[in-house]
Formats: C-alpha cells, sequence, structure tokens
C-alpha cells in the first residue's frame, strides 16, 4: 500500500488545482453533440439561402442579397461558437476582443473603400454614360 501512495505523489502535478485551471483557461474542445448541433446548424443555414436563390422565393434581388447575408452572418456566429469554441470564459476574454476589433477594423476598411469608390464614380465619370461620345 505505501508504494502505491508514494507512486501517485510522485506523477501529481506539481502545482495543485492546475488540471481545472489549464481547462478553464484554454477553455475545453467540444462534445460530439455540440459538433453535430453545430453541423445541422450549419447544414440549415446554407440550405435555406440556397433555396431562396433556386426557386426564386422572394422575387427583389436587393431583398434576396441581404437575406442571404443575414444567414450568413448567422453561420459565421454558429462556426465561432461551435467550432471555434470562441467564448467570453476562453483565454479571459481576449479572443472575443480580437473578433471585436477586427470586426471594427474590416467594417472600417470596408466601409471606407465603398464611401471613396462610390464619390470617385460620381464625381469623376462624365455625365452622360454613353461612351460613343467620347473623344
Amino acid at each position: 500500500m505505501a508504494h502505491a501512495d508514494t507512486h501517485t505523489e510522485e506523477h501529481a502535478h506539481p502545482h495543485p488545482g492546475a488540471d481545472k485551471h489549464d481547462a478553464m483557461e484554454h477553455g475545453g474542445h467540444g462534445s460530439m453533440r455540440e459538433y453535430v448541433v453545430g453541423f445541422i446548424l450549419s447544414v440549415v443555414l446554407t440550405a435555406i439561402p440556397f433555396w431562396l436563390v433556386m426557386s426564386g422565393a422572394i422575387p427583389d434581388g436587393r431583398t434576396t442579397a441581404l437575406v442571404i447575408m443575414a444567414f450568413a452572418i448567422v453561420q459565421i456566429v454558429v462556426h465561432m461558437i461551435y467550432f471555434l469554441h470562441m467564448n467570453t470564459k476562453s483565454e479571459n476574454g481576449w479572443t472575443v476582443m480580437a473578433l471585436i476589433f477586427t470586426i471594427v477594423i474590416v467594417v472600417i476598411a470596408l466601409s471606407g473603400s465603398l464611401w471613396v469608390m462610390y464619390h470617385l464614380n460620381t464625381n469623376m465619370m462624365p455625365m452622360s454614360h454613353d461612351m460613343s461620345q467620347m473623344p
């Protein structure tokens, strides 16, 4: 009996409770159930926009595009939660902070680019879009 006790003490982690701390800090991987739920949600969130486009359920093209973009945003969130395991608990919330920072930078870059291109098109193109009259 004494031999078994010394054996467990020799191989014990040097810091008590370190396993619990590591699991909380790095966030555990999801269970099979979470992966299946994420997969099913991903398939549904892909199939619905595909059906909307192929069936022509929404006659207006702009509305269809907006609905598809909304589905894409929801699918991005599903992937981040179920497959990338991003939440406020993992890595003390830094993954979420990095995500928010990335989203802000992307929105600034995209909106600035679209704004510049719109104004260039408005201010630099000839008034008449009939190119046959150009010299």
